[in-house]
């Protein structure tokens, strides 16, 4: 019995990931993904997006869509995003056209007009900072999904 017991006493404790900690790996990524396109099949605007996680200074989401999508800038937060899959074109910068104050420090227009431009492919990472116009468009193509960082700001 004593054997037994000091066998117990002599395994490690398992050790437990820290509070915060998150991983996504690319197969629980790409079935979210094929989710979101069922999704975005049925909406209207043709997008989908599920928030993975949110703290107070950050947030995680996964988003996925099939058509061109609106122009949008955001007073509180910069978007990290890094191209899961598909291909489309970044209109940022620029002015906001039909811009509509959506609140919570969120606005939407109809297009970003003189942006820079900039195409996206699987793989690549762009940064856009807070109260900067951005749209993506997909110019024909099918789909395009995006891991997106929200880091929230002052």
């Amino acid at each position: 019995m004593l054997k037994i017991i000091a066998f117990f006493v002599a395994l490690p404790l398992l050790a437990q990931a820290p509070k915060g900690f998150e991983h996504w790996s690319a197969a629980s990524l790409r079935r979210t993904g094929h989710e979101l396109s069922a999704k975005a099949a049925s909406d209207p605007h043709k997008i989908a997006a599920k928030t993975l996680v949110s703290f107070d200074t950050h947030s995680f989401m996964l988003a996925h869509r099939e058509a061109d999508g609106v122009a949008e800038w955001h007073a509180n937060a910069t978007d990290i995003i890094v191209v899961e899959s598909g291909t489309a074109t970044l209109v940022v910068g620029g002015t906001m056209a039909e811009e509509k104050d959506i609140g919570n420090g969120e606005h939407r227009g109809a297009s970003v007009e003189n942006g820079f431009k900039q195409k996206l492919a699987p793989g690549d990472i762009i940064q856009i900072p807070p109260k900067t116009p951005h749209q993506m468009l997909l110019n024909g193509a099918k789909e395009f999904t995006y891991f997106v960082v929200k880091v929230k700001s002052e």
